[in-house]
């Protein structure tokens, strides 16, 4: 005997025949932004302030000022010491200020 096909079985085996394909990646891999700048603090447990200085020109006038930001960076170790030059590159949020990690003390 053979069963009686139906529009609800038909539809039913149209989905079981389709097959779903995942996109692969195929866009350039994330570029981390780094900078080198001076540690300014290291008062709490594995966070330093470092500072980044550059110049700047200023637009009508035409001189150069330098401009300087602070970044609360993430010391695993504790290795960096106030003073030091150090590279650090951005990572995930650690918490609401810290989204970098110390890479290297270059001095």
């Amino acid at each position: 005997m053979e069963k009686k096909k139906t529009k609800t079985t038909e539809k039913v085996e149209k989905v079981k025949k389709v097959k779903t394909v995942k996109p692969e990646k195929t866009g350039p891999a994330r570029i981390f932004r780094s900078f080198i700048g001076k540690v300014t603090k290291t008062a709490m447990q594995k966070t330093i302030v470092v500072q980044v200085d550059h110049m700047k020109e200023h637009q009508k006038y035409d001189k150069n000022f330098r401009v300087s930001k602070k970044f609360h960076v993430h010391d695993e170790k504790g290795l960096a010491k106030v003073g030091d030059k150090v590279k650090f590159t951005e990572c995930r949020p650690l918490s609401k200020t810290k989204k970098w990690f110390l890479a290297e003390i270059v001095k």
